[in-house]
């Protein structure tokens, strides 16, 4: 239903959307300091005539559109913020902010739901029920989803599903990947203190060395997953910061190590902290040293509704064809705040392909090099559009 269309929009606004696109991506932002960006998707909303809210949860914009009858609210959600991350491209729309870059592809996701927007703006008459359109600030870090929540995003109207969508560069432009079930895990983080006794190099013996208690820590953190998780319980313990000292020939007082856990069983979510200290712990103490534990919980794993997920790729399969929406058999380890949005609603989230290995575009999310095939963006759009549309239809 109205698939046509949806279809010829998409395509006469392809060269507006791209040209939108690479403006974010010349001007990334942060998180919750999104500010041109939101001034950007307000401004742009207001010009197709959507209600808009500005200013949720800081930087977040909510756009509303409202069907010719009264009915369901459908909500999408894109995120807006970008990385600190020096861009390596060398493309004529490359990052113009010193070490500030669009490296997720967020750019990709706020300017296809303005696709979306644009294409079921000018369908508001053939529709009953509403599109919520929320652009939410800081993805990355501690997540912009539960503050735009707490505000209230998901009321006045009540939104009854919800959608989101990320790029994803190991994906040929062209398909999409669906998948029930969790689709991303928790992204949690920690820290341990190692507390030692300082002295000379020379004298070690006088000394209680935190670097190498620290190196015993980070060894034994491996055998977690590989000897007390179940292998067919998916979980990833990675240190990624160590750092002690500053001297060559110092012994310091005290070593930090930062690191991840990320799980997919909310159960072994809440057990994985108590593992990690158990082992710090006993290493710790038989060397004689202290150390202070910190464990803080972010995003839950994401999970997809099986019956939204069904009808999302019903939806993209009209605007793609069947053989180009692709089933998933396992989430990815890596972490999303729209968690937070399944959590209270039935929702899906979908994997937009953007990788074009013919122009060069196969650089993974979060590197320098990182970009996107941009032929995905009416794809995105269009998906997007025909999801609403088609939740909308079948629940008047």
């Amino acid at each position: 239903m109205l698939t046509e269309e949806i279809k010829n929009i998409s395509k006469e606004i392809k060269n507006q959307l791209i040209s939108v696109r690479r403006k974010l991506h010349q001007h990334p932002e942060l998180a919750f300091e999104e500010y041109n960006t939101s001034g950007l998707i307000a401004d742009y909303l207001r010009k197709l005539g959507i209600s808009v809210t500005a200013g949720v949860a800081k930087t977040g914009v909510v756009g509303i559109i409202e069907g010719s009858n009264p009915g369901k609210t459908v909500a999408i959600r894109a995120d807006m913020d970008a990385l600190p991350i020096m861009e390596e491209n060398t493309h004529e729309y490359k990052s113009l902010i010193p070490d500030r870059m669009h490296a997720c592809g967020h750019d990709v996701h706020t300017t296809c739901l303005l696709g979306a927007a644009n294409i079921l703006s000018r369908l508001k008459p053939k529709i009953s029920g509403n599109i919520k359109l929320i652009f939410q600030p800081a993805e990355e870090g501690d997540g912009g989803a539960l503050p735009m929540i707490e505000e209230g995003v998901l009321e006045n109207p009540v939104v009854d599903v919800c959608i989101a969508t990320h790029v994803w560069p190991e994906i040929p432009v062209g398909k999409i990947l669906v998948k029930n079930g969790a689709i991303m895990a928790s992204p949690d983080e920690f820290e341990i203190i190692i507390k030692g006794k300082g002295g000379h190099g020379a004298m070690p013996h006088n000394a209680i060395d935190p670097i190498v208690i620290g190196c015993q820590v980070v060894n034994s953190l491996q055998t977690l997953v590989s000897r007390r998780i179940d292998p067919l319980n998916p979980a990833v313990i990675s240190v990624c910061s160590f750092h002690s000292g500053s001297c060559f020939n110092v012994i310091p007082d005290f070593a930090t190590i930062k690191g991840t856990a990320r799980t997919l069983d909310p159960e072994l979510r809440k057990k994985v902290p108590q593992m990690i200290e158990e082992i710090t712990a006993g290493i710790v103490h038989s060397m004689g040293g202290e150390y202070e534990f910190s464990f803080h919980y972010l995003f839950p794993p994401t999970m997809n509704d099986p019956a939204i997920t069904s009808l999302l790729a019903e939806s993209a399969s009209k605007i793609i064809g069947k053989e180009n929406v692709l089933w998933g058999d396992v989430p990815s380890m890596s972490g999303e705040d729209f968690a937070y949005f399944a959590e209270k609603k039935p929702s899906t989230f979908f994997r937009l392909g953007c990788g074009n290995k013919e122009k060069g575009i196969i650089h993974p999310i979060h590197s320098s090099k990182f970009d996107a095939d941009e032929d995905c963006i009416e794809i995105g759009a269009a998906v997007m559009a025909q999801f609403a549309v088609d939740y909308l239809m079948n629940n008047t």
